[in-house]
């Protein structure tokens, strides 16, 4: 695959080596522009909006990744494989699977349990390939909460490729029996393209709405601008 790619105009060098992943492209807008300096603009296909700037001195970028293990598999593969990065950090948003969490509460995905066949079909294994975060991130990612005095639990998240489900509680009732956290939609696709790469995956989700209380959720604005302390958190791993 040539550069640009198809879904990336970006020319060869335009990315750091850390990219932040929000699902949303405009809240990668709005870390870029509140977050970053010498902030320069380097994707904008089919509204994917990406940039590249500094923080605290160190490069970084951050660019949407869209909804879906689908839309995260396209780019985390050729963010990874055509533009060197190495490391890149999912910032988004999670219902809570555990009832003890509230909203706003930042969860780390150590594995990704998932009923997506993207793992599946990616690794061609002969069994069942877990995908699972990068030891590297997630212990400096543990390290620096605590420093920043940030409440950080970390477990297994659930990559689901349903957001609506016509049974009555989409199995959460089981996942919750095994210990899952949250459920979100593109943990396991970034975590198996990292591991067929060689590189490095991270997934950091704010809590936005509770699978088994629906009227409790962030709106969408709220989600779009308010998960400042897991943004932060996330650029400090840069």
């Amino acid at each position: 695959m040539s550069i640009p790619t198809p879904h990336i105009s970006a020319p060869h060098g335009a990315f750091a080596k850390t990219v932040l992943m929000p699902g949303d492209p405009l809240r990668a807008k709005f870390i870029a522009e509140n977050f970053l300096q010498e902030l320069t603009q380097v994707n904008e296909v089919r509204g994917m909006l990406g940039y590249t700037g500094t923080y605290n001195g160190k490069a970084v970028s951050v660019m949407g990744s869209g909804m879906g293990c689908p839309s995260m598999g396209i780019y985390s593969y050729e963010l990874f494989n055509f533009y060197g990065v190495d490391n890149i950090i999912r910032v988004g948003s999670a219902g809570s699977i555990n009832k003890s969490l509230e909203l706003g509460d930042i969860v780390m995905g150590v594995g990704a349990c998932t009923e997506s066949h993207y793992p599946a079909i990616t690794a061609a294994c002969p069994g069942t390939f877990a995908p699972i975060a990068s030891f590297e991130l997630m212990l400096k990612a543990r390290k620096t909460a605590d420093a920043m005095g940030i409440k950080l639990q970390a477990g297994n998240l659930l990559t689901s490729d349903v957001f609506y489900n016509d049974s009555n509680d989409g199995g959460m009732e089981r996942w919750l029996n095994m210990g899952v956290l949250a459920v979100e939609m593109e943990a396991a696709a970034l975590y198996s393209n990292a591991a067929r790469a060689g590189k490095h995956g991270l997934c950091i989700c704010t809590i936005s709405d509770k699978v088994f209380s629906r009227e409790e959720q962030l709106t969408a604005k709220e989600r779009e601008t308010t998960f400042t302390q897991m943004m932060e958190l996330a650029l400090s791993l840069v």
